[in-house]
C-alpha cells in the first residue's frame, strides 16, 4: 500500500513554489502494489486531472497523478485519490431490472432492451417521437455524447434532449456565447502560472477544483503572488486567501457585479482603443452601471463601499487578469446577466486571448463541456447554431438525413422544461443516464411524484440502485469510469483519454454499447438505407466525431487516440493551423460574432427572448465582442415573516454531486458522513441553536433537518450542501436532502436552475 500523503487532513498537499513554470509532484494511492498501470484522467471534478490507473489481478487498486500531463503535473485530490473505491463496491448494479407488479427484479439484457425498443416503436406510432425524452449527464465520453446525440436528433427526431448539466454548466455556455459568439472557454489553466490577479466569482475552487486550488497556492507561497478577489457570501477556503473578500446578500451579484464595471470607468481602468476596436455596446454598458455607486451597491448589497473599491483597484491596475465563475453565478437570480458581466471585466481591460488572461467560466462536471460540443444536450454538434439554416444542413449532410429529420423549428427543450412535459404526460418515456435527479433536482417533492406517474416510463442507465433507479421501471446496469474507453474535455479544453482498465462486474455494459444496442434494434436508417450510426467501437466514433468538428471551434481533426496517449491531455483546438492544440482562444481579438458562423444570436437578459437571425444580421458584431449589459433584477422570492432568512447550497470537498460514487469511497464518506446547517453565529444565538444541533429548515416547498455548523457566512444566510440524499440513511429519519427546500425557477437565458436563493425558517429540533 502506498500513500504519500494523507489526502484528507491534508486536501491541497505541500507547497511546491514557483513563477512561470509549475513543478512536478507526483501524488498516488494504492491499496495494493498493482500489476500494471493504465492511462486515464480524473473524472471526479472538471479539472481534469491526467492519472494512471493501478490495477491488479483485474481489479482497481490505486491512482497516481501523470507527471507529463500539462493540468495537473502529478498533483490529485482527495476524490481523485479515493473516489475509485466506488468500483470495487459490492452494491454495483450488475444484471438489468424490471419493475414487475410493483417490484424491480433482475431480467436479461434482451429482455430490458426489448421491452425500451418496444414501448419506444409503440409511442412513435402512437404520439411521434416527441413523447421520448433523455436527461443525460455530464460525467459520459465524447463517444457517448456522440452517439446519443446523433440517435436523438437523427434517429428519433426528439426535440427532448438535455442533461444534468442544465444544473451545472448551462449558463457558462450562455454567457460564452453571448459576449464571444460561441462556447468554448478563451484561456487556460496555465495561465495562473503568471497572471497578477485572480478574480473568482461564486467559485469556491478550494473545494471543488482542489488541484487546480493547488495551482495558485503554490503562487502565493512563490516569489511573485498574484492578488485574489473573492466574491462570495461564506468564508470558504477559497476566501480566507483573498486580498479582497466581498460577501454580497444573496441574489445581488449584478448589482456588485456593475458596481465593479462602473469603478472601472469612472478611474479610467479601461482598453479604449480595445474596446473601440473589438467590441460592441460600450455605450449601453456605461448608461447601465452609471447608476450603481459604491454606497448603493452598499445599501443593496451588504458589500462594504470601501471594498467594492479595493477590489476594483486590483482589477483594474493589473496588466494580466485570470477570472474564473461557477454555481455562485450560474444558479443564482439572473445567472446569465452576472457571468456576461464578469466576461465585461476582461473584455473592458482588454485583457484576453494572451498569456495570464483568461476567462474561465468552469464547469460543473468533468465531461460537461462535451454535452454541449457533441449535441447531447440542448445545443447543436459542433458549436452550430439552430437558427442558421446553414448549420443545420452542414449536419444532415454529414448524417445523411434529410434535415428536417433534424429538430430545429423550435429551440430545443430544456431539462426544466422536459420535466414539466413528464409531468404534464406530453412525454411519455424518460430515459435517465448517469445523473440522480432525485437528490440533484430542485423541489424533489415534485421530481419524485412525475417519476411515480403510472404515465410515465422510467429508464435509468447507471452503476448503482440510486434513489432515482429505485424509481425507475427499467434499470440498465452501466460500466463505471476505468472499465470502458473514451476521450473527454475539461475546462480549459484539455482533451484526455481514459483506457479501459477492467471489465466492468456482472453483465454491467459501457454506455456507448448500450446506445449502440438501442439503436440498431430501433433500427435506424440514413437516407440510403445504411445504418445510421456507422461505427461499432469507441475510436470509431472519436473519428467520425472529429469529421463532425472541423472547420468548427472545437476542432479535434488533429487528435487521435494514438496521440492522447503518448503523455499529455492536449488543448481543442487541434488541426493544421494549431497541431498541438492553442492555449488561448481569440489571441487576434477577431471574435467569433460572425453571423454565419455564431452559435447563438443572442438573447435578453432580462426575458430570456431570443434575438432573431434577421436582427442579429442588421447589427452583425462581425468578429467584435459584445458587451451586454444588465441592471439588477430583484430575487422572485424573498425572505418575510413566515421565512424570514435566505437560504443558499453547495458542496463540500469531499463529495461530488450525490455521493453515488464518492458516498462508496469509506474515508471521503467518514469525512464527511452528514449534511449539516451551517448558520451565522448571530442567528445560532437568535434561535438558541449550539454547535451540533439538529436544525430543521424549512420553506414553501419541503423540509431538511441536519445538525448544525456555526460560523464563516453571513448573518442571514442558511447554507446546506446537496450532496445527500436518503442513500445511507436509516428509513425513519428525517429528511437531509437540500433540494426538498429549492424553487422550481430558472434563468430566462440558461434555463439553469435557481439553487442559490430561497426564503427559509429554522428551528431547533430533536427529531
Amino acid at each position: 500500500m502506498t500513500e504519500n500523503r494523507d489526502s484528507i487532513l491534508d486536501i491541497w498537499g505541500p507547497r511546491t513554489p514557483y513563477f512561470g513554470e509549475w513543478p512536478e509532484r507526483v501524488d498516488e494511492r494504492t491499496t495494493e502494489e498493482p500489476d500494471h498501470w493504465v492511462q486515464s484522467a480524473c473524472v471526479l471534478c472538471s479539472n481534469g486531472c491526467g492519472c494512471d490507473i493501478g490495477v491488479k489481478d483485474g481489479r482497481i487498486v490505486g491512482v497516481r497523478g501523470r507527471a507529463v500531463d500539462r493540468v495537473n503535473h502529478g498533483r490529485l485530490g482527495p476524490k481523485g485519490l479515493h473516489g475509485w473505491e466506488a468500483n470495487n463496491s459490492p452494491d454495483r448494479l450488475t444484471t438489468p431490472l424490471i419493475r414487475r407488479n410493483g417490484q424491480l427484479v433482475p431480467a436479461t439484457w434482451d429482455e430490458a432492451m426489448g421491452l425500451l425498443v418496444a414501448k419506444s416503436k409503440e409511442l412513435i406510432e402512437q404520439h411521434t417521437s416527441s413523447s421520448i425524452g433523455f436527461y443525460t449527464s455530464g460525467q459520459l465520453f465524447i463517444e457517448d455524447y456522440y452517439t446519443l446525440g446523433v440517435l436523438g436528433k437523427a434517429g428519433l427526431g426528439t426535440p427532448h434532449m438535455d442533461g444534468n448539466t442544465r444544473l451545472c454548466t448551462a449558463t457558462a455556455g450562455a454567457a460564452l456565447k453571448i459576449s464571444f459568439g460561441t462556447d468554448g472557454q478563451a484561456g487556460s489553466y496555465a495561465d495562473l502560472d503568471t497572471t497578477e490577479a485572480v478574480l473568482l466569482v461564486g467559485h469556491n475552487m478550494a473545494s471543488q477544483q482542489t488541484v487546480l486550488w493547488t495551482r495558485i497556492l503554490d503562487r502565493l507561497a512563490g516569489p511573485n503572488p498574484p492578488r485574489l478577489v473573492v466574491i462570495d457570501p461564506r468564508r470558504t477556503f477559497t476566501a480566507e486567501q483573498a486580498t479582497v473578500h466581498l460577501a454580497p446578500r444573496a441574489g445581488t451579484n449584478v448589482a456588485v457585479l456593475n458596481g465593479l464595471l462602473r469603478l472601472l470607468i469612472e478611474n479610467g481602468h479601461v482598453d479604449y482603443d480595445f474596446i473601440e476596436n473589438h467590441t460592441v455596446g460600450f455605450e449601453e454598458l456605461v448608461k447601465t452601471v452609471g447608476k450603481w455607486t459604491p454606497e448603493r451597491v452598499e445599501a443593496l448589497t451588504g458589500v462594504p463601499a470601501g471594498q467594492l473599491q479595493a477590489a476594483a483597484q486590483i482589477l483594474g491596475t493589473c496588466r494580466t487578469l485570470v477570472s474564473t465563475v461557477l454555481q455562485g453565478v450560474y444558479q443564482s437570480m439572473q445567472g446569465t446577466a452576472a457571468a456576461v458581466q464578469v466576461n465585461n471585466i476582461n473584455l473592458l481591460r482588454g485583457l484576453i486571448g494572451s498569456e495570464g488572461n483568461a476567462i474561465l467560466q468552469m464547469n460543473g462536471q468533468p465531461t460537461s463541456q462535451n454535452t454541449r460540443e457533441c449535441g447531447a444536450d440542448g445545443d447543436l454538434p459542433g458549436f452550430r447554431n439552430w437558427d442558421n439554416p446553414a448549420h443545420i444542413y452542414e449536419l444532415a449532410r454529414l448524417w445523411n438525413v434529410h434535415p428536417d429529420k433534424i429538430p430545429h423549428w423550435a429551440p430545443p427543450t430544456h431539462a426544466m422544461q422536459i420535466w414539466r412535459y413528464c409531468e404534464t404526460g406530453s412525454i411519455k418515456l424518460l430515459w435517465i443516464q448517469a445523473t440522480n435527479p432525485v437528490v440533484s433536482m430542485p423541489e424533489l417533492g415534485r421530481i419524485r411524484k412525475i417519476l411515480e406517474q403510472k404515465g410515465l416510463l422510467v429508464v435509468v442507465q447507471d452503476a448503482f440502485l440510486t434513489e432515482t433507479a429505485q424509481l425507475a421501471d427499467i434499470v440498465l446496469p452501466a460500466a463505471l469510469w476505468g472499465e470502458k474507453t473514451g476521450t473527454f474535455t475539461n475546462t480549459d479544453r484539455t482533451v484526455h483519454i481514459s483506457h479501459k482498465a477492467v471489465e466492468p462486474p456482472g453483465q454491467a455494459r459501457a454506455d456507448f454499447d448500450i446506445f449502440l444496442d438501442y439503436a440498431r434494434r430501433m433500427d435506424f436508417r440514413d437516407q440510403d438505407g445504411a445504418p445510421l450510426i456507422k461505427w461499432d467501437t469507441p475510436e470509431e466514433a472519436f473519428e467520425a466525431w472529429k469529421a463532425c468538428s472541423k472547420g468548427r471551434p472545437c476542432d479535434y481533426s488533429g487528435l487521435s487516440y494514438a496521440r492522447l496517449s503518448a503523455g499529455s491531455g492536449i488543448q481543442w483546438p487541434c488541426n493544421e493551423e494549431h497541431p498541438n492544440g492553442a492555449a488561448h482562444l481569440y489571441p487576434d481579438h477577431q471574435f467569433n460574432t460572425h453571423a454565419d458562423y455564431c452559435e447563438s444570436y443572442g438573447y435578453d437578459l432580462v426575458t430570456g427572448a431570443e434575438t432573431s437571425p434577421e436582427a442579429y444580421r442588421a447589427h452583425d458584431p462581425n468578429g467584435r465582442a459584445r458587451l451586454l449589459a444588465a441592471d439588477y433584477e430583484v430575487p422572485h422570492e424573498q425572505p418575510d415573516a413566515d421565512f424570514p432568512l435566505w437560504f443558499t447550497t453547495g458542496r463540500v470537498v469531499y463529495h461530488f454531486h450525490t455521493r453515488t460514487k464518492t458516498g462508496r469511497a469509506r474515508a471521503l464518506q467518514q469525512a464527511a458522513p452528514e449534511a449539516f446547517v451551517q448558520l451565522a453565529a448571530e442567528d445560532a444565538a437568535r434561535y438558541d441553536i449550539a454547535e451540533g444541533d439538529l436544525v430543521e429548515v424549512a420553506s414553501r416547498r419541503g423540509r431538511a433537518t441536519a445538525p448544525a455548523r456555526i460560523g464563516g457566512i453571513e448573518p442571514g444566510l442558511v447554507f446546506m450542501p446537496f450532496h445527500y440524499g436518503a442513500w445511507g440513511q436509516a428509513a425513519d429519519a428525517p429528511a437531509r436532502a437540500a433540494n426538498e427546500l429549492t424553487l422550481t425557477e430558472w434563468d430566462p437565458v440558461s434555463k439553469q436552475p435557481h439553487f442559490k436563493y430561497a426564503a427559509v425558517r429554522i428551528r431547533k429540533t430533536n427529531a
